[in-house]
């Protein structure tokens, strides 16, 4: 759906040429329009599955792959993406930018994961515990370890702030290569530690759910389950490790400093 609304903002908006400009084109607005209404239909009305959704998106991410590989036409003459405007459009932008979006990645999503994982985990575990009150105090160690993701998170986030610096445009108005790369790492290195620490917090909190349902039918499985709830709190250490290697190069700096 993202890459449909991008290529509707494509034919429509106005994207200087070397030759000119576009005409403005509804039609990618119009085929938006009608996606969004039929799937608001299908959810207000239940008639759409899990299978369906996992087939319309299927068909969108192929249809979208295909669309935008492809060297097909608008008017004849200038093709569909303009590639070189695209990449003198993300040349330009500034590379605090890019740090910034990794930054708010790794701590933001790392939350999310730690959050999704305390729910999953917290839930079963209140639950479970009525009947068997014992396994309260065990089974908090699942919620230390979703809590642990999010820890990941911060820690990342604070070092990739003190490799930011600040570092003036050049002469022509441009960015430094070395400045450019620094952004792109930093941006890496963010989604690198978010989207592991996302995944990372998911499977500690429904292992964990397991771990508390698990204790409270038979006490000997507990350990057992621990062991495995240990593995997966581990895959948020391999991006922790990622995310640092990539960004031990960055240096926001001139040529001539």
């Amino acid at each position: 759906m993202s890459s449909l609304l991008f290529l509707s903002a494509t034919h429509y908006y106005n994207v200087p040429r070397v030759g000119g400009v576009h005409k403005r084109d509804h039609r990618g607005i119009r085929i938006v329009v009608i996606i969004i209404m039929v799937l608001v239909k299908g959810i207000t009305s239940g008639f759409l599955t899990r299978e369906t959704y996992l087939i319309i998106g299927a068909v969108f991410t192929v249809s979208n792959a295909l669309l935008i590989l492809s060297v097909s036409k608008t008017n004849g003459k200038e093709k569909l993406i303009d590639w070189d405007y695209l990449g003198l459009l993300f040349s330009r932008v500034s590379p605090y930018l890019w740090s910034s979006i990794g930054i708010s990645c790794a701590i933001g999503l790392s939350v999310i994961g730690a959050a999704w994982g305390i729910f999953i985990t917290g839930s079963s575990l209140a639950g479970a515990a009525i009947k068997a009150p014992r396994i309260t105090s065990k089974n908090l160690i699942s919620i230390i370890f979703c809590e642990a993701v999010a820890i990941y998170g911060v820690i990342v986030a604070i070092i990739l702030q003190t490799k930011v610096e600040f570092a003036p445009r050049m002469a022509d108005g441009s960015y430094s290569d070395r400045s450019m790369y620094s952004g792109y790492a930093v941006l890496a290195s963010g989604l690198t530690v978010g989207l592991a620490n996302l995944v990372c917090g998911i499977c500690v909190g429904t292992v964990g759910s397991s771990c508390a349902l698990s204790d409270a039918q038979n006490p000997t499985l507990f350990v057992k389950i621990l062991v495995i709830e240990i593995f997966g709190s581990a895959l948020g250490l391999f991006g922790v490790i990622v995310g640092i290697i990539i960004t031990a190069n960055v240096a926001f700096k001139n040529p001539e400093d």
